[in-house]
């Protein structure tokens, strides 16, 4: 069989449209990648920009107000100054481990955004381990504290390292029990799952009513897994001079602090997800036909609000407490965490599983 040359340019037409869908269909794939990085980048700004103000507040004083209207500049001048600053690197540490270190923390926590629902079908992966996923990734962060702190070769910086390290595994314990409490109530371990079982019973379903031990212990964790005050000790200034931070300066010392306020806002979406409903509006006394995050784009839009509205909740809580509340000592952090936050989260899920068993 003899094929023609008008045959053989219809094929290499056709197999040329085809590579050209391939290349645009795979380039599309990052776009809601680069719209996730984007609007966390804003996100971290204004948790920035609301600390400065409310700490502010709080002692009475005069907040950054001067950079631009009401002080929004003063956040992207902090970040361009430590972008333009001299990287610094320790004569006498382990080079590869001390730059490494800073990557590993940022990209575990980054990991983390993949399984959060931000509005209905707004999540970049529905998986079916989404909550044992966050789990399991948010104890890789303080494998990069400590990377950073041995990498250092100074002892306050290796102080810290193992502090952090001390501190995740007393809390990651907790932390997850809260996490298999939920699980058992949604009979589900996906985020986009758990959120749906809220929405059944409207306001007075939040898993914030049903599950009020958890919602203790797991706020009390999830600040010690952000090292918040009152639980700074990787970063106790008094004592470390800045913990693994010491000898880190420029770009590598930015990302500890976007790193910070990356699992700062990742720990605050989880507590909307699990706890307070997700993209769901549920007033109580109010009927509210249809959820409102289901409703077209303008419902997806207003989901997604709903969703930051509860999340920046909980950091206006966090930041209030990290002005508010004296620094613990070392062992007074351990011995919360295994003696009395451990037991507590064992029994409530000891709890939440017989009710369910008795349900069936």
């Amino acid at each position: 069989m003899i094929i023609g040359a008008t045959e053989v340019q219809a094929i290499n037409s056709f197999s040329k449209s085809e590579s050209l869908k391939e290349i645009y269909g795979f380039g599309w794939l990052f776009v809601p990648v680069l719209t996730l990085i984007l609007g966390i980048t804003v996100g971290v700004l204004v948790i920035v920009w609301l600390e400065r103000e409310i700490s502010a507040a709080i002692q009475q004083r005069i907040g950054p107000e001067y950079a631009g209207p009401l002080g929004i500049l003063q956040a992207l001048a902090d970040g361009t100054k430590l972008l333009f600053k001299e990287d610094l690197l320790p004569s006498r540490g382990d080079i590869r481990l001390f730059s490494v270190g800073p990557s590993i923390a940022v990209i575990s926590i980054l990991l983390s955004y993949l399984v959060i629902p931000f509005g209905y079908r707004l999540v970049l992966a529905d998986l079916s381990i989404g909550v044992s996923l966050w789990i399991s990734i948010s104890s890789i962060a303080p494998i990069g504290l400590l990377i950073s702190g041995y990498g250092s070769n100074n002892k306050y910086s290796f102080s810290g390292g193992l502090r952090a390290a001390a501190q995740s595994i007393s809390y990651e314990i907790p932390l997850t029990l809260c996490v298999l409490s939920i699980s058992l109530l949604s009979n589900s371990s996906s985020t986009v799952d758990i959120v749906e079982a809220q929405s059944k019973y409207g306001f007075w379903g939040w898993n914030l009513w049903r599950q009020p031990i958890g919602f203790i212990v797991f706020i009390i964790s999830s600040l010690a897994e952000c090292e918040r005050l009152p639980f700074d000790l990787p970063e106790a200034e008094e004592e470390l001079v800045a913990g693994y931070q010491t000898e880190y300066s420029g770009i590598k010392y930015g990302l500890f602090y976007v790193a910070s306020y990356l699992n700062l806002l990742v720990s605050s979406l989880f507590v909307t997800v699990l706890y307070l409903g997700g993209w769901n509006l549920s007033i109580p006394y109010i009927s509210i036909p249809e959820p409102i995050g289901t409703n077209g784009v303008l419902g997806m839009t207003v989901g997604i609000f709903i969703t930051l509205a509860k999340a920046y909740l909980f950091l206006f809580i966090s930041i209030t407490t990290r002005w508010t509340l004296p620094r613990m000592r070392m062992d007074q952090l351990l011995n919360l965490g295994w003696k009395f936050l451990l037991p507590i989260s064992l029994g409530n899920l000891l709890l939440t599983t017989s009710f369910q068993l008795v349900s069936l």
